[in-house]
Protein backbone atom coordinates (compact mmCIF):
# COMPACT_ATOMS: atom_id res chain seq x y z
CA UNK A 1 0.00 0.00 0.00
CA UNK A 2 1.47 3.45 -0.60
CA UNK A 3 1.33 5.96 2.08
CA UNK A 4 -0.38 9.22 0.96
CA UNK A 5 1.51 12.12 1.15
CA UNK A 6 -0.26 15.39 3.52
CA UNK A 7 0.25 18.93 2.08
CA UNK A 8 2.42 21.23 4.89
CA UNK A 9 -0.53 24.13 5.22
CA UNK A 10 2.44 26.27 7.15
CA UNK A 11 4.92 25.61 4.08
CA UNK A 12 2.41 26.42 1.36
CA UNK A 13 0.78 29.28 2.36
CA UNK A 14 4.10 31.15 3.15
CA UNK A 15 4.31 30.20 -0.53
CA UNK A 16 0.96 31.88 -1.39
CA UNK A 17 2.29 34.49 0.43
CA UNK A 18 5.60 35.25 -1.56
CA UNK A 19 3.39 34.94 -4.42
CA UNK A 20 0.98 37.68 -3.31
CA UNK A 21 3.74 39.91 -2.89
CA UNK A 22 4.79 39.35 -6.14
CA UNK A 23 1.97 40.13 -8.19
CA UNK A 24 1.82 44.05 -7.22
CA UNK A 25 6.17 43.84 -8.09
CA UNK A 26 5.58 42.57 -11.48
CA UNK A 27 3.16 45.81 -12.27
CA UNK A 28 5.02 48.14 -10.40
CA UNK A 29 8.30 46.77 -11.72
CA UNK A 30 7.45 47.80 -16.23
CA UNK A 31 5.68 51.35 -14.73
CA UNK A 32 8.96 52.47 -13.09
CA UNK A 33 11.10 51.14 -15.95
CA UNK A 34 8.03 52.99 -18.36
CA UNK A 35 8.24 55.87 -16.38
CA UNK A 36 12.16 55.94 -16.72
CA UNK A 37 12.35 55.99 -20.45
CA UNK A 38 9.55 58.96 -21.11
CA UNK A 39 12.28 61.16 -18.83
CA UNK A 40 15.21 60.48 -20.32
CA UNK A 41 16.76 64.15 -19.86
CA UNK A 42 15.88 63.79 -16.09
CA UNK A 43 19.10 63.78 -14.04
CA UNK A 44 17.39 60.88 -11.69
CA UNK A 45 16.84 58.86 -14.48
CA UNK A 46 19.69 56.45 -14.00
CA UNK A 47 18.32 56.28 -10.48
CA UNK A 48 14.62 55.36 -11.81
CA UNK A 49 15.83 52.92 -14.20
CA UNK A 50 17.59 50.68 -11.98
CA UNK A 51 15.26 50.89 -8.97
CA UNK A 52 13.01 49.64 -11.75
CA UNK A 53 15.18 46.86 -12.41
CA UNK A 54 15.53 46.00 -9.54
CA UNK A 55 11.54 45.52 -8.53
CA UNK A 56 11.56 43.20 -11.89
CA UNK A 57 14.33 40.99 -10.83
CA UNK A 58 13.18 41.04 -6.89
CA UNK A 59 9.47 39.98 -8.52
CA UNK A 60 11.23 37.23 -10.35
CA UNK A 61 13.17 36.15 -7.56
CA UNK A 62 9.88 35.89 -5.34
CA UNK A 63 8.21 34.43 -7.58
CA UNK A 64 10.39 30.93 -8.36
CA UNK A 65 10.93 31.19 -4.56
CA UNK A 66 7.08 31.12 -3.79
CA UNK A 67 6.44 28.27 -6.61
CA UNK A 68 9.54 26.33 -5.09
CA UNK A 69 7.97 26.52 -1.64
CA UNK A 70 4.41 25.69 -2.73
CA UNK A 71 5.81 22.46 -4.97
CA UNK A 72 7.89 21.66 -1.84
CA UNK A 73 4.74 21.49 0.53
CA UNK A 74 2.94 19.64 -1.66
CA UNK A 75 5.67 16.87 -3.00
CA UNK A 76 7.58 16.64 0.49
CA UNK A 77 7.22 13.65 3.37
Amino acid sequence: MEQEHKTDRKLLVKGVKYLMITLPLMFLGPLVINSAFKNQAHPFYYVVLGLGCLICITSMLLFFKGLQTIIKSLFSK
